[in-house]
């Protein structure tokens, strides 16, 4: 649940169109640090030579040093010399060891490339720039090897990537670890052979969910107090290159044997967001390929687009955090009890699912406004009170509000699904706000609002809501609605979702004399991660000091429900500040996976009380339970205040 901040001024090495050797591409830069200097190696790509390259331009490795945030000279380092390197060496992994410089990099000894002639190879030196020693590594495919910076169990130990490219023998990519007494040792084809031998004995656990997906090495481990970081690239749908997600995740490998995984993060924590990772000479890539701790900050560096170098940073801390499920569940933590509300079988309108509450808090207490459902499957809402300590005070035996008009009665299918559904609350002077979904089951679902005196609504007299108005165009399915509480640039507004993204538009008064007419988008969807597919909103966002909190939902690949937070600028709470690169509240529980619909958690409501954050939420559309958060806490995930 933590933040990754992109360098601000990225990206740090691009293409130089007068310099032949890195005009059309420069990326995947492999980091090891010196002092207070970054040396980066990274990989560099020419324009095709009509004699030599005609089919692509040649990879060579350059260097260029990182000092205060500013890149300094580049040079190239490295170049094809021999004839298992004649068509490029692409890719570098950097580490200092032992006193010297080792840049292992992919080596290209055909054309066209393929399992044959895609190896590792590496060259040694004595500087960044004098590496004058140049050995192939493996006689059999791979890619992305990186030696660890210092030994482990008094063995030099490389990390490297079996078999990245497919065949019928080796159809999936492996992650494996040799150990050996001398560095030497892996120029040594005999080394080689005799551990392939046994490739499985020597490989990590498989780190990929499905055969569709793909994994590689990324930057070089480094060492913590708990082990050693490894931070890898994992790629959805890798072998759909039209629907391929490029991903960062990370995992913590044992100190003494780290064939062995501790921990790793429950996905991606990065995808392609900014436009010089979305376009470029192959789109939508990120990839990491450098990593540097300093303090808690880790700085990471990646490829983007296979076109130029950047830069992100995030707290190692987090990170370790992210990965310890323990932690990562207990962030947000579960109200004991919950659920607090179940379906009542001898209430009709309430007898098969109670869900999505709104909250507001009056007096002390705090007022729930909950969907609900019978067997016709027609949503109403329910009422209930509840104390600080989430115990029940009052549940009414009738709604509190139910359908009125035709764009909310039930058209279609008798038992389908149709009503009012998702309230969200906000309370405005002395008026409650009530913004819904409206759907007759067979228009597409719209957002409605209604409103009462909040004197009116305390004293349960629900005949005096609103009728309830259209806030959405016809035609389009728009659902999520919230009302922004207060002003927003002295206009209220209001934020709704257009699959597959949040969007918000503004209004001079609370008379919604119009429906929205304008999707100002606030966030979407993130490829490859958690909210992978689309996202809307939970609760109407809270004010802070830093700006305005808005918890969101989202649904991944998987199309599991999960909760996230984002935090928006206070001057028109629709840039995104800080949005969490994992979920901060999953479905765990069996009532939260287990119901009409399994694997969600789904938000309308929350509450403040002083530094506790209470959110409330279904479960697996049939039940209603709370968690607490402390905003502090959660800010502090949002702006940890790294700068790169």
């Amino acid at each position: 649940m933590f933040y990754l901040s992109r360098f601000s001024k990225n990206p740090i090495i691009s293409p130089v169109r007068w310099r032949a050797w890195e005009a059309l591409a420069a990326f995947n830069p492999s980091a090891v640090r010196a002092g207070d200097t970054t040396h980066l190696f990274y990989r560099a790509t020419a324009r095709p030579d009509v004699l030599l390259t005609p089919y692509a331009g040649l990879s060579t490795i350059g260097h260029a040093t990182l000092h205060e945030g500013a890149v300094g000279d580049r040079t190239q380092v490295i170049m094809p010399e021999h004839p298992w390197e004649a068509f490029g060496c692409e890719d570098p992994r950097a580490t200092f060891f032992e006193g010297k410089w080792y840049v292992f990099y992919t080596a290209l000894g055909g054309f066209p490339f393929g399992p044959s002639n895609i190896k590792v190879a590496a060259a040694v030196g004595t500087s960044p720039t004098n590496l004058s020693e140049k050995h192939l590594v493996t006689p059999f495919n791979a890619k992305a090897a990186t030696l660890f910076p210092e030994r482990v169990g008094g063995d030099a130990v490389l990390l490297l990537t079996c078999h990245t490219d497919y065949t019928d023998e080796y159809p999936r990519p492996t992650i494996a670890i040799a150990r050996a007494k001398n560095v030497e040792d892996f120029w040594n084809p005999e080394f080689w052979n005799k551990w392939h031998e046994t490739l499985a004995d020597h490989a990590l656990p498989e780190l990929r969910r499905a055969d569709s997906e793909h994994v590689e090495v990324g930057a070089t481990p480094f060492l913590t107090e708990q082990g050693w970081v490894m931070v890898y690239s994992h790629i959805l749908n890798y072998y759909d290159e039209h629907n391929r997600y490029f991903g960062v995740e990370a995992l913590l490998l044992d100190k003494d044997d780290p064939q062995k995984i501790l921990m790793r993060t429950p996905g991606s924590f990065m995808s392609p967001k900014e436009s010089y990772e979305r376009y470029g000479a192959v789109a939508n890539i990120v990839f990491p390929s450098g990593a540097v701790v300093h303090g808690d900050t880790l700085d990471l560096f990646y490829g983007a687009a296979d076109t130029v170098c950047a830069m992100a940073s995030l707290s190692l801390t987090d990170l370790l955090q992210s990965m310890d499920e323990r932690y990562r569940l207990d962030f947000v933590k579960r109200f004991s009890k919950n659920p607090i509300l179940e379906p009542i079988p001898s209430h009709a309108w309430e007898s098969r699912a109670v869900l999505n509450a709104a909250a507001v808090e009056l007096n002390g207490e705090t007022h729930l406004l909950y969907r609900a459902m019978g067997n016709d499957n027609t949503s109403v809402m329910g009422y209930a009170r509840i104390d600080k300590d989430f115990n029940v005070l009052e549940r009414l035996p009738e709604p509190a509000y139910v359908p009125r008009e035709d764009f909310e009665g039930k058209m279609g299918d008798p038992n389908g699904n149709s009503g009012c559904e998702d309230p969200r609350l906000t309370h405005i002077g002395d008026t409650l706000y009530l913004t819904y979904t409206a759907y007759d089951g067979v228009q597409a679902p719209r957002g409605a609002v209604s409103s009462i005196a909040v004197a009116d609504f305390l004293a349960h007299k629900f005949d005096r809501w609103a009728m309830p108005r259209l806030l959405t165009p016809e035609g389009v399915t728009d659902k999520d609605v919230v009302l922004v509480p207060g002003k927003v640039g002295g206009k209220y507004m209001v934020i709704h979702r257009i699959d597959p993204n949040i969007c918000a538009d503004v209004f001079d008064d609370l008379a919604f004399s119009r429906p929205v007419n304008r999707c100002i988008e606030l966030m979407g969807p993130r490829p490859g991660m958690w909210d992978h597919e689309k996202v809307g909103t939970a609760a109407p966002p809270i004010r802070v000091p830093e700006g305005w909190l808005l918890i969101y939902h989202a649904i991944g690949a998987d199309k599991v429900y999960r909760l996230g937070a984002a935090l928006l600028d206070a001057e028109t709470c629709t840039n995104v500040i800080s949005r969490t690169v994992l979920p901060i509240l999953e479905p765990v529980e069996t009532w939260e996976k287990d119901g009409v619909i399994g694997n969600v958690v789904f938000s309308d409501g929350m509450t403040l009380t002083g530094d506790t954050l209470a959110i409330y939420y279904g479960g697996a559309d049939t039940a209603l339970g709370v968690a607490t958060v402390s905003l502090s806490a959660l800010i502090k995930k949002l702006l940890p205040s790294l700068t790169p």
